[in-house]
């Protein structure tokens, strides 16, 4: 299953994503479920991140992930874009998260836009 939705901020704009259970289904209803989500942002790297009100397990985590991925991290309960590499990140090719992910989707065309976000601005996640 797949949900589209919208990533508002102030720097980006308006950015198109997709949400899907293709790899954590429970941790992909859960966000789902939470839609609206409004957040403030933290940056570690080159991946923003906000605490969501939603508390799952790991599920089928990943220690390394895609450039444009949209995930949970369970230890903080946020969700984190990622578009490049991050103080964990053992090469510059390479997007390691603080710790394992639940990934839950995906940016819709150039998610380097999110190098524009600040720390502390608020983000809202949408269906579209």
């Amino acid at each position: 299953m797949k949900v589209r939705v919208r990533i508002k901020s102030k720097s980006i704009g308006e950015v198109l994503a997709e949400l899907t259970d293709e790899y954590s289904p429970k941790t992909f209803n859960e966000v789902v479920k939470a839609l609206p989500i409004e957040g403030v942002a933290s940056i570690w790297g080159s991946e923003i991140y906000f605490p969501i009100p939603v508390f799952v397990d790991e599920e089928n985590s990943f220690e390394v992930v895609e450039k444009g991925a949209i995930a949970y991290w369970p230890p903080g309960n946020s969700l984190c874009i990622f578009w490049g590499p991050t103080p964990a990140s053992r090469h510059r090719d390479e997007i390691r998260p603080a710790s394992p992910v639940n990934v839950v989707g995906r940016v819709l065309g150039d998610p380097e836009v999110f190098s524009k976000v600040r720390f502390r601005e608020k983000i809202i996640i949408e269906k579209v």
